[in-house]
Order: structure tokens, then C-alpha cells, then sequence
């Protein structure tokens, strides 16, 4: 199962897919152009490693704290492929993960099972 990682909350906008083989990532500059093309960003990141939106299975999001414009832009777009493709997504923040040392984004779907991030429930922090 294909599984993405969207954080826009920091410095950078930071993409990661895990697939059953590999791991691949990319960062961007976080600029306002860049959340404007956030999907873009995304479907060139995919292409890339010979893949379509449709090949994710489930995105996990970076939902602060941080900065306001990117998690809202991020946010609206995984909801988008929810409804479209109806790709599950779980939306995390690093202080959800207590007492975990050395937190790494290819860790992220596992403490979020482990920790119970619950699916598609937005509580925003910024």
C-alpha cells in the first residue's frame, strides 16, 4: 500500500511517498506560489517516480504547529483527493507522538497506528 506524507507547516514543503519497495522525497521552498501549486508540486513529485495520485492509498498530514496558509492550503487539497479518489487521510502533529524519541517522517503511519490518529479528524494547530 502507497503512502504519502504531506508537511507544510515548516520551512520547507516536504512530500515523502513509502511504497512496499521504496521511499522517495522531495523538498520545496516554502513560498505562497508554492501552496498555490501545491497539487502540481505533488503530481510532478508523483510522475516522477512513475506514479499517479491515484496509486496513494493514504496521505498523512502535517497539521501544525506552523504556518497558517500552508495547513490550510495542504489541508484543502487532501481533502480534495478524499472526495475524488477517495484516498484516506490522517492529520497528525509532532507533539501527538509523546514520549518518542528521534521522530522520523517514514516512521509516521506507524505512530500514528500506534498512538490511534484517528481517520479524516482535523484539529488544527497554528
Amino acid at each position: 500500500m502507497n503512502k504519502m506524507i504531506i508537511d507544510v507547516a515548516g520551512e520547507k514543503i516536504f512530500l515523502m511517498v513509502i511504497t512496499s519497495n521504496d521511499i522517495y522525497n522531495i523538498t520545496k521552498e516554502n513560498t505562497k506560489i508554492n501552496y498555490e501549486k501545491l497539487t502540481i508540486i505533488i503530481n510532478d513529485f508523483l510522475k516522477s517516480h512513475k506514479m499517479i495520485i491515484s496509486d496513494i492509498k493514504k496521505i498523512y498530514l502535517n497539521i501544525g504547529p506552523g504556518s497558517f496558509a500552508g495547513i490550510r492550503n495542504s489541508l484543502s487539497v487532501v481533502k480534495a483527493y478524499n472526495l475524488v479518489h477517495s484516498i484516506d487521510y490522517y492529520c497528525y502533529s509532532f507533539s501527538d507522538f509523546t514520549g518518542e524519541k528521534d521522530i522520523k517522517y517514514e516512521n509516521i503511519p506507524y505512530l500514528c497506528e500506534k498512538f490511534k490518529i484517528e481517520k479524516n479528524l482535523i484539529n488544527l494547530i497554528y
